[in-house]
Order: structure tokens, then C-alpha cells, then sequence
């Protein structure tokens, strides 16, 4: 009976996924097309302008799992078959813009951030919404533009060539999960040791659970895209270098803060490969990073906690994970709204805490839970958490999303990361 009960599961899985790329085959072409905007906008408004359309060689997402499951990020984006009004593709993602939203700067001026969204490339013609999360947690529609398929301003020229190594994964685009590594701060001379900075830095991710355990599953490319001048910007000691993705130190003037506004120069240096993820890696030794859910993540190459760092920000760049630490100097004034669950899965406001890891806790274990030596490895509700020390709540009392302390990642974040593994790789 437990035989034919493995085989009716196996049978169905089989079914699911013959039935998902189908709908790929029906809706789309394997390849990608790439919709460019400017957001901008203060920290009340926002306004979208198109930038262009391009139609890049590679798509590597899944065939299979088209709609997002998850209703992670502060933006989403939808396509929509015209003909059958069908939602054919969705994805969540946030971006720089808001981020600087909640910063003191945006009471004061407007600014605009450069975006790039990419999605299969659609068959037939096709309706683009841009949707963006209010402050009570719902998501409402600030763009709409229809797609044409066969229009010919559609850019449909080569991607400017940059060598690449794939030093990592031998599996199929559709069923893996696809870094592509930027080089940013290394010269012609220093390419060599990019890719082997990259070799070591994709060891780091792959040597936490649950990466680990998936790491067949991953295709890791070294991007040599060359900088003029080695290095970073460094704008609180005026230092500035001539850069291949021009990132910086003093992003909204947190010293640590390494993140690039140049989102086009990102996605111009990957379209020579197919990407799911993009991460940039700097070449400097000094302590620094950023990561946003679907948008990118970047670390320093040499710095002592390179480890920590790297597979930290792709927390957030990868499973939307948030910070769980709440007494370090960020940017942001009133990022969360405490009357509403937020959306990251490892944070909670206990507004809808159903909807967390409730069902991870031991019926013993009180909520809230103090942070005190006896529940020192115990999964429950910390306060303290997303950049508060009231009013949010946190899995355990230290975890990678906390602090450099911890290596790896607690249990609740590990179940929100294989999650997004397993639907990445069409599982």
C-alpha cells in the first residue's frame, strides 16, 4: 500500500510540472524580455516613466512555477495574456526607491531610481502591471502598460560581450538556481583574482543550511566585467573610483551601507547569461554590503566577515528574509507599520503570527518569549526585530539575520529559504 501511495504522489508531481510547461510552452519563448523604468517620486508619491524594452538571449527562471506563491516584497509586478485576460507571470521584488522612501532625505525632495524587471518573453501580446504595497499592507496598481510582442522599438540588439566562467553547477537553467557574480572594483590585472574570490565566495553560500543541502542545484557565473580603478567609492573619506556597476560606501550615509544605483549596468553585464539571482562582488577588504529581495545582493570580496556577510544579504536578496536586529544605526525612520503583519517571513507584529512559524513553536514555550539564558536555542516570539526594539518580533534570540555572531541560519529562516529553492529549481 505504501508503494503504490509513493507512486500516485510521483505521478502527480510529473503531472503538475508537465501541466506548468506547457503553459510556459503556450505563453512564452525561452528567452527573456526586459522592461527598463525610472521610479521616482518622495517619500508620499511615486511616479513610473519607460525607459525601453529589450529582448535578451537567456531565460533563466523556471518553466514551471510561473505566479508567485510567496507575496514577498514591496513591489510586484504581473503579465497578463490580452486575449484571456490569464495572469501568465508574477513576481515580487523590492528596490532602492523604497528604501529611500522611508529616509529623512525623501521628507524633503523628490528623487528617481532606475529599475529593470525581467520576465519571460511573452508569444503573444501582453499587459504589464506594476503593482506597489501601501502602508496598510495591500497592493495597488501604479502602472499598466500593454506589450506588443512584435513591435520593433523593442531593442533587440546583442548583449555587449563580457567574458564569463561558469565555475560552478552542472544542472539544467529551468531546474537550478542561477547566480550571476558581477565583478565591481577589479581591474584587467586582478580578473583572476575575481573568479577565484567568486569560487570561494559561492563556497561560503553554499556551506550554510539549507544552500547546502540544494547545492547541486545551483549554477554560479563569474561575470569579468573590468573596472578602471580597484576598488570602491568611499564618499565619507573621498575616495572615488572609476567602477564597472559604480557601487558605494555611505549608501543614505550609513558608512556600511555598499550598495550601486546602477541597476542598467547590472542587468547589461547578465544578460550574456541566464540569472535568477544577481550578486555583486566588490573588490575591497572593508566591511560592507547590501541586499534587496529580487533586485540584487553585494558584499565586500576581503573583509575578515566576508562569510557572515555574503550569505546574510542574500538572505534578503534571495528569500526576502528581514533584519532581525534592531539596535544599529540604519536610515530609516518607521519602516514597518506595527498595525499590520509584514510580509517577510521571519518577522512578526503578532497581528496575523498564524501566518509565520506559530506552528514551528513548542506548546511550552511562552509568547511572548524573554530573551534569557534558559530559552537561549529555543524557537518563539523575541521582541526586538525589522529595526525596532518594540513592537516586532523575532524567531530566536540570535540568528545570521541578527548578527555576525551567529553563522548560520535559525530554523525559521532556513524553512522560508528552502521554500524558495524548491520553487526556483520547479519542485
Amino acid at each position: 500500500m505504501k508503494l503504490k501511495s509513493s507512486l500516485f504522489l510521483v505521478l502527480i508531481v510529473i503531472a503538475f510540472v508537465c501541466k506548468g510547461q506547457d503553459k510556459f510552452e503556450k505563453y512564452f519563448e525561452n528567452k527573456t524580455l526586459r522592461i527598463d523604468y525610472l521610479m521616482g517620486g518622495d517619500a508620499k508619491s511615486q511616479t513610473v516613466f519607460l525607459k525601453e524594452l529589450k529582448e535578451e538571449p537567456h531565460w533563466g527562471g523556471s518553466t514551471v512555477n510561473l505566479i508567485d506563491k510567496f507575496g514577498y516584497g514591496t513591489f510586484c509586478f504581473k503579465l497578463y495574456d490580452v486575449e484571456s485576460n490569464e495572469l501568465i507571470y508574477s513576481k515580487g521584488f523590492n528596490s532602492l526607491f523604497q528604501e529611500w522612501q522611508t529616509t529623512a532625505e525623501a521628507k524633503e525632495m523628490k528623487r528617481a531610481f532606475y529599475q529593470v524587471n525581467v520576465m519571460p518573453f511573452p508569444k503573444k501580446t501582453a499587459r504589464f502591471v506594476l503593482e506597489s504595497r501601501k502602508w496598510d499592507g495591500t497592493m495597488e496598481k501604479i502602472w499598466e502598460y500593454k506589450i506588443d510582442p512584435t513591435n520593433y522599438f523593442i531593442i533587440r540588439d546583442k548583449p555587449i560581450p563580457v567574458p564569463f566562467t561558469k565555475v560552478m553547477g552542472k544542472g539544467s537553467t529551468e531546474e537550478s538556481v542561477d547566480i550571476a557574480f558581477i565583478a565591481e572594483g577589479y581591474t584587467t590585472k586582478e580578473i583572476d583574482k575575481f573568479k577565484a574570490d567568486v569560487k570561494r565566495v559561492a563556497g561560503y553560500l553554499m556551506d550554510v543550511p539549507p544552500f547546502n543541502k540544494y547545492a547541486k542545484r545551483f549554477n554560479i557565473y563569474a561575470l569579468e566585467s573590468v573596472s578602471e580603478e580597484s576598488g570602491t567609492d568611499v564618499p565619507g573619506e573621498n575616495i572615488y573610483k572609476n567602477t564597472a556597476v559604480n557601487t558605494t560606501f555611505y549608501t543614505f550615509d550609513v558608512p556600511r551601507y555598499l550598495t550601486t544605483f546602477d541597476i542598467k549596468a547590472l542587468h547589461d553585464i547578465c544578460a550574456n547569461v541566464p540569472y535568477d539571482q544577481i550578486y555583486v562582488l566588490i573588490n575591497t577588504d572593508r566591511y560592507g554590503g547590501g541586499g534587496f529581495y529580487n533586485y540584487y545582493s553585494s558584499c565586500s570580496a576581503d573583509n575578515e566577515l566576508t562569510y557572515e556577510v555574503s550569505s546574510h544579504e542574500f538572505g534578503h536578496g534571495f528569500a526576502g528574509l528581514a533584519d532581525e536586529y534592531y539596535n544599529s544605526k540604519v536610515a530609516y525612520d518607521g519602516f514597518y507599520n506595527l498595525e499590520i503583519e509584514p510580509w517577510e517571513p521571519n518577522i512578526t507584529t503578532m497581528v496575523d503570527f498564524d501566518s509565520k512559524w506559530k506552528d514551528m513553536l513548542d506548546e511550552s514555550t511562552p509568547v511572548p518569549t524573554p530573551r534569557t539564558p534558559a530559552f537561549q536555542k529555543t524557537i518563539g516570539v523575541y521582541e526586538g526585530g525589522g529595526y525596532s526594539a518594540k513592537g516586532i518580533y523575532s524567531p530566536v534570540q540570535d540568528c545570521k539575520m541578527k548578527s555576525n555572531k551567529e553563522k548560520h541560519f535559525c530554523p525559521v529562516c532556513q524553512r522560508a529559504i528552502e521554500q524558495m529553492i524548491l520553487y526556483h529549481i520547479g519542485e
